[in-house]
């Protein structure tokens, strides 16, 4: 068995050590390939046979009128997914402020993308977007930052309803004039602020029967606004018609509440005896459903013998949950040991873009997939583009370094460079390299001479080595410090690539570069090849 201690388990994944935990293994050739072969295989997380896929096409049909996105693009996707070998890829994220952090928007342009690598006349493969409506965090979502062309970082956190889901939350007017004002505030070409507000005008804009739309549904707007035209379907599991057609799903696993959750505790144990850390754990007597009860507040539901109950203290019977379900199936929803297989047990799913949490998560669900009778589908590392504004990418360009490299150590990265462009080669790895090949040959020769003192000598060389590692960070991150001072490098790599200290993509909003650059960061990232690791520099 081997020890995989130290590595996350979407690394472990990447690497082909987790083939065990996941339905299909690690590509040999690209991953493209890897896909497009499941795909010709005939293999999906579920067949619809006529019926179904016309009921989900109706449903989804519906959504998009609801909100006034019926558009030519919207209908040519409806019309690719009726097809009889149409199948789907699929991302999902949380409904955030102004679509959210940035990859939110990658890891949707990234369905899109996929799917459109796949898809073939014969059997059309369609992206889709799952809006994570039923979630109900709100301080996960209810936030935006940006920075401006003056390189001011606005951050805007409005106030949301805790404990109900966010699908439920009526957008304010108040909301929309707090953006508004910021848009405005923000130093960006007046064209480009433009688009941006018209943007903003359209998702908060009535809906087509009147009534004021709902927070996801602002996000769906903007969402469909920036990516339907690369043929995006979006999907919202609150949406009476699609609640209706995972109501199955829900039902059967009323009926065996703990079993799901037993299966992730297996597979949560696997994990550990590995070295990793699962990213689910399911407590005795948690299942893996929430309930939405009278308050408006979604909580957990616990099982004991025949009796299932909440934290309010209210408790019901398996009859009780059934009829409710029955009357409204979106009061009962997955948590996040069940979400993925409510999805695909609705979607002919050939594969799931996620991150790295997210493929934690799918590695403990293989179980849950086959107690459903469905086959968990391929697992698609998301699109990540970190985005290089020409001033980044010229100070990059000097520092000789790349994105990811100052985002993992950004001190080191400009000591570094700093250090060489004044012959310290003291600062250098090369010469720590050199140095810690002179230890070794040294233990070497010490062992060589009394065999007792070979652990020893070793314990010491890596000691040395560790501290004089320590003294060079420290030395380097003293120029880093002193040429920031002088010109404020260090802290403009610092705002536009770790903006209050999170990866660019995780902090910043799609948005930001929408309004400093126009729609050519549109047209950049739907150029990406699907699942890319990209820095993008923007003309």
């Amino acid at each position: 068995m081997p020890d995989l201690s130290g590595l996350s388990v979407a690394a472990a994944y990447r690497q082909g050590q987790l083939n065990d935990f996941f339905v299909q293994a690690w590509p040999q050739g690209t991953p493209r390939d890897w896909v497009q072969a499941w795909a010709d295989a005939g293999e999906a997380s579920r067949q619809l046979d006529p019926q179904q896929r016309a009921a989900l096409v109706l449903a989804l049909r519906e959504y998009h009128a609801s909100l006034g996105l019926l558009t030519p693009a919207t209908e040519a996707a409806l019309a690719a997914l009726a097809h009889p070998a149409a199948r789907v890829v699929v991302a999902g994220q949380q409904a955030g402020l102004l679509t959210g952090p940035a990859y939110a928007v990658h890891k949707a342009a990234d369905a899109a993308l996929l799917a459109r690598e796949l898809s073939r006349e014969d059997a059309p493969v369609v992206g889709v977007f799952w809006i994570a409506s039923q979630d109900h965090d709100a301080e996960e979502v209810a936030w935006v930052s940006l920075l401006d062309l003056e390189e001011q970082l606005w951050r805007e956190v409005v106030e949301l309803p805790a404990g109900r889901p966010v699908g439920r939350i009526p957008w304010r007017a108040e909301w929309t004039e707090i953006l508004r004002e910021l848009l405005q505030r923000f130093e960006a070409p007046e064209p480009h602020r433009q688009a941006v507000l018209a943007r903003l005008e359209r998702a908060t804009a009535p809906l087509p029967d009147g009534r004021t739309p709902g927070w996801a549904d602002v996000f769906a707007r903007l969402m469909h606004g920036l990516l339907s035209d690369a043929g995006l379907l979006l999907l919202d599991p609150l949406f009476p018609a699609l609640a209706r057609l995972m109501a199955p799903t829900i039902a059967r696993e009323l009926e065996r509440p703990l079993e799901g959750p037993a299966r992730i505790e297996e597979a949560a144990g696997r994990l550990l005896a590995l070295g990793l850390t699962p990213q689910l754990r399911r407590p005795a007597g948690a299942t893996n459903l929430f309930l939405e009860e009278d308050d408006g507040q979604r909580r957990l539901l616990r099982v004991s013998g025949e009796t299932f109950s909440t934290d309010s203290g209210r408790e019901y019977t398996r009859a009780e949950l059934l009829a409710l379900l029955e009357r409204d199936p979106s009061l009962i929803t997955p948590a996040a040991g069940l979400r993925p297989i409510v999805q695909d047990t609705l979607l002919p799913n050939l594969a799931l873009i996620l991150g790295d949490g997210e493929i934690a998560y799918l590695s403990e669900l293989t179980g849950v997939y086959e107690l459903h009778g469905t086959r968990q589908p391929v697992v698609w590392p998301r699109l990540s583009v970190t985005w290089l504004e020409p001033n980044v990418a010229r100070l990059l360009g000097r520092l000789g370094a790349t994105a990811a490299e100052v985002q993992a150590d950004p001190a080191g990265v400009l000591g570094r460079s700093l250090a060489a462009s004044r012959g310290l080669t003291a600062a250098s790895q090369e010469r720590l390299a050199a140095l810690a090949q002179q230890w070794q040959d040294l233990s070497a020769e010490l062992a060589a001479l009394d065999p007792t003192l070979e652990r020893g000598s070793e314990r010491a060389r890596l000691s040395t080595e560790r501290h004089f590692a320590r003294l060079q960070q420290r030395a380097l991150a003293a120029l880093a410090r002193q040429e920031d001072t002088r010109s404020g490098q260090l802290s403009r790599l610092r705002l536009h690539l770790l903006p209050h200290g999170h990866l660019q993509e995780r902090e910043l909003s799609f948005v930001t570069f929408l309004l400093k650059h126009g729609e050519v960061v549109l047209d950049l990232l739907l150029a990406q090849p699907a699942g890319a690791q990209a820095e993008v520099k923007i003309p």
